[in-house]
């Protein structure tokens, strides 16, 4: 079912508060599909998601070598017969302040402290579309 990202419904977004982790694909530079599991935020306010992670990862790459512009991700979580999709244009961020929001809503979102990482990066994914069931 196709969900508005920035207007999803009460049962989509507490769905994403949930400490549920999430699949994150991103195509590689020869066009085949690296699916990774994350931790991720959404933020429909913003129309966000973010994945904190190190600047040398695959994903990071990835999203790098299709240039300033991004590339088109889907990053999905699933708790048994309960799915959500996002999807949207994905970029990469070392603002040390763009690192620190999304730092802070994971932390809040798992319920856990990250440790300090000089080659923390976020990726941003500028949300174009949703699909699930919650």
């Amino acid at each position: 079912m196709p969900i508005n990202p920035l207007h999803p419904g009460e049962a989509f977004i507490a769905f994403w508060r949930e400490a549920h982790y999430a699949t994150l694909t991103t195509p590689r530079p020869n066009g085949t599909p690296h699916v990774v599991a994350v931790g991720a935020t959404y933020d429909p306010e913003a129309g966000l998601a973010r994945v904190i992670t190190r600047k040398q990862s695959v994903k990071v790459r990835n999203v790098l070598a299709a240039g300033e512009q991004g590339t088109r991700v889907a990053l999905c979580q699933i708790d048994r017969a309960r799915w959500a999709t996002l999807e949207g244009l994905a970029t990469v961020s070392t603002d040390p302040a763009a690192v620190a929001e999304a730092v802070r809503r994971y932390e809040e979102r798992y319920q856990r402290q990250t440790t300090p990482n000089p080659d923390r990066v976020v990726i941003e994914i500028a949300l174009t579309s949703a699909m699930g069931r919650a």
